[in-house]
């Protein structure tokens, strides 16, 4: 038990004594004593005056002195109003930090065989262009969340859906049988991804230079300007051209099949390297290529049940008007898919595939509506998971210039992104001597830890329904709220403890209890205790935020305790080993905890 649940304990006993009345342990309120005031937990008594029928202080004052007698954890208490501040003695915060040391896995539940199976999809990459900063947000909360959810004692199957088929497709393959005159990844010296990426802008600029021409021409002829425009956009050769490539692709022409495998192949080599840079892994990636076809099988099966309807023109239709919303599209009236008919089609090959408990969809906010709707046609369905079925919304991710247009070429690419804050962190660490007295090796691996490590932190730190702007000069900073700060902090602990080490002190299994400790020691090994409530709360919320906030709330907190106590300057052997103690645990939970958000700390720095 910790210090909240025998305090718990304490209360309802004292309750039962004072006033004869049992309670519900879920009555008593503990909190954290404000600062303000002197105490370190704090009971609110207003719920027992009922039973005392006596005012709030007198109550206080009552529950205070029984506890003092009987809990010898208490060490003394004070009065505000109706609330009850209680000081915790020393040998409770060293028998709580006993327990917390004792567990390398600390606020870490395992999962087991019976624990539910959470499948969480992210990435969800299209084949036309490389993966850019609003995938790297998206990519890392996918991450984060998945180690959370899993860290709470959950099964967890991380899963990614590939967009490798449709019209954005093809004008890539087209731009490149035009203008690539055989480019490859090899002749070019480019990444697969980016290769293709650069004939997705090519397709684009040639197809707006023919709008603008014929636009001209229909206005010459005596069209307005958005008549000629709209019959521009109908009438371009290239986009008539990509059409007739898509009905190709889909009616399984051997030729264009061959092209889009060879391209989609040179795209996935280029993705594995930049999802391997972000340390982002998958348990099973899924193929539009193949999940469409299913759903479409889905939906005539619930068009055969009744579930949806078809209009006269051919087009398959949902009628959610009962659920509040309006009709929605499921088949078009040439046969052809749309969105939600693939993401049903997913969902038939993974249900197959895994018993799944819940699932979880990192989708940006631009996609709450179709989310809704998903929930609600995989209910109609008959997956199980389909009611409960969770989309973690996130905000848009932009930098300080403003948006960014992949068919305008202007987005910022996720490979460029993180190698610029490698040699940004390295330009910084050197400056400011951080990387003294290392080896070449080991200055780029630290380089790559803080870089990657600054740009994570920055994103996770944020929470992820909000929109955010990436800012990388403030993400790459030694103080305040960043990812370097506690890197660097935790270097400073890890070198510390070898100085220990190397001095021949030993940090025992058990710190004995006889140990005066400083309100700030108890403050920290407090915080310390926290963390297992701080990742069951992540858990709950899907909120990677909550663990970045407390990590660097414990670090400054510790950082003050540094720069106030000595450590292996202590004279007192008792004080010093505890100190030592105290100082491990705090890198402990600061690796676990960056570790659940996918950020590397470094030994030394």
């Amino acid at each position: 038990m910790n210090i909240e649940q025998k305090l718990v304990a304490s209360v309802v006993n004292g309750l039962k004594a004072l006033y004869g009345q049992d309670i519900d342990p879920a009555q008593v309120q503990l909190q954290k004593t404000k600062k303000e005031f002197e105490g370190h937990l704090t009971l609110v008594v207003f719920p027992f005056l009922r039973m005392s029928k006596k005012g709030p202080e007198q109550t206080a004052q009552e529950i205070g002195e029984y506890l003092q007698a009987n809990e010898p954890m208490v060490a003394a208490f004070n009065v505000i109003k109706g609330f009850l501040n209680l000081t915790i003695a020393s040998s409770a915060w060293i028998e709580l930090l006993n327990g917390i040391h004792a567990d390398s896995q600390y606020g870490i539940t395992a999962a087991t065989e019976a624990s539910p199976l959470v499948m969480i999809e992210y990435s969800s990459p299209n084949t036309n262009k490389p993966l850019h900063l609003g995938h790297v947000r998206n990519n890392l909360l996918g991450n984060a969340l998945a180690n959370i959810v899993a860290a709470n004692g959950n099964r967890v199957v991380k899963t990614n859906i590939v967009n490798d088929r449709g019209i954005h497709i093809c004008k890539s393959m087209l731009a490149w049988l035009k203008y690539g005159e055989g480019e490859t990844p090899e002749s070019s010296g480019k990444k697969g991804d980016h290769l293709i990426g650069d004939y997705y802008v090519a397709f684009d600029k040639h197809y707006k230079a023919e709008v603008k021409e014929l636009s001209a021409k229909f206005q010459a002829e005596g069209m307005n300007e958005e008549e000629a425009k709209a019959k521009a956009e109908a009438e371009s050769p290239l986009m008539k051209e990509a059409r007739e490539m898509l009905v190709k692709w889909e009616a399984g022409d051997s030729e264009v099949r061959a092209l889009w495998k060879k391209m989609n192949d040179w795209v996935y080599a280029g993705f594995d390297e930049t999802y391997r840079m972000m340390g982002v892994t998958f348990d099973k990636i899924y193929y539009e290529s193949n999940t469409y076809l299913e759903g479409k099988e889905k939906v005539m099966e619930g068009l055969e049940k009744g579930f949806f309807y078809r209009k006269e023109d051919g087009s398959v239709w949902a009628d959610l008007t009962g659920e509040g919303l309006d009709h929605k599209l499921l088949l078009r009236a040439d046969g052809t898919s749309v969105y939600m008919t693939q993401d049903i089609g997913t969902a038939k090959l993974r249900f197959a595939d895994y018993p799944i408990d819940k699932m979880i969809y990192v989708v940006g906010n631009e996609q709450n509506y179709h989310f809704q709707v998903l929930s609600i046609l995989l209910d109609k369905l008959g997956f199980e998971w389909g009611k409960g079925l969770v989309h973690f919304s996130y905000g848009m991710v932009e930098l300080p210039e403003g948006k960014m247009k992949s068919r305008e070429g202007t987005v910022v690419d996720a490979d460029d992104l993180m190698e610029e804050m490698i040699s940004t962190a390295k330009e910084t660490s050197n400056e400011l001597g951080k990387l003294d007295g290392l080896t070449q090796a080991e200055a780029d691996d630290i380089a790559r830890i803080v870089g990657l490590g600054a740009l994570k932190y920055f994103i996770l730190k944020v929470d992820a329904r909000k929109n955010m702007t990436f800012n990388p000069k403030e993400s790459i900073d030694f103080n305040g709220n960043t990812g370097p700060f506690i890197q660097y902090t935790y270097a400073r602990i890890r070198s510390v403890l070898r100085k220990a080490q190397e001095a021949g002190i030993e940090i025992p299994a058990q710190l004995p209890a006889g140990i005066e400790l400083s309100e700030k020691e108890e403050g920290l090994i407090q915080m310390l205790a926290d963390f297992a409530g701080i990742v069951r709360q992540a858990g709950e919320d899907y909120s990677p935020s909550i663990i970045a906030n407390y990590i660097y709330d414990l670090v400054k907190e510790y950082n003050q305790f540094y720069h106030d106590f000595s450590i292996l300057r202590e004279e007192n052997e008792a004080v010093k080993v505890f100190r030592l103690a105290l100082s491990a645990n705090v890198a402990k939970v600061v690796r676990l905890g960056m570790g659940l958000l996918g950020i590397e700390v470094p030994e030394r720095m």
